[in-house]
């Protein structure tokens, strides 16, 4: 069992999502193709690691997280946009937006640890070039 640490998942991730074009990959590919951004860097952390997952492993990670992405994420984002969207008709749009983007980065933290809780119940193996982010996204 290899037991990750959630607080250090969500630092790789906050360094991993400044750099370069990483946010503008992220989204677009949550955007065009309907990935998890969560689960894009869990997938790039362990690549860090050293850690390989397997097919029925993504799948159960993919399983995991959807209904709380769909649920609750989703919503949250399609909020967000639709209140952009319209901003000049709300009043007090800035301080909704401020903490709506408060608001979802605390479930985006929420949605790691779910991650991060299920990798933990997995057994993976070490290998010097893992490629787990290629793996999801061949995985239509």
């Amino acid at each position: 069992m290899n037991l990750l640490n959630s607080d250090n998942f969500w630092q790789f991730s906050c360094a991993f999502y400044e750099q370069c074009d990483n946010q503008k990959t992220l989204l677009a590919l949550q955007n065009q193709q309907g990935k998890n951004v969560n689960l894009c860097l869990l997938l790039h952390y362990l690549d860090s690691l050293g850690l390989k997952i397997n097919s029925n492993q993504l799948d159960i990670l993919v399983a995991t997280i959807s209904d709380f992405d769909q649920n609750v994420m989703c919503p949250l984002r399609t909020a967000r946009a639709h209140l952009k969207a319209n901003q000049a008709t709300i009043s007090g749009y800035a301080c909704i937006r401020k903490e709506l983007l408060s608001a979802e980065l605390k479930l985006e933290k929420q949605q790691q640890q779910i991650l991060i809780d299920a990798v933990n119940c997995m057994d993976l193996a070490k290998q010097a070039a893992p490629h787990n982010i290629e793996m999801y996204l061949a995985n239509t």
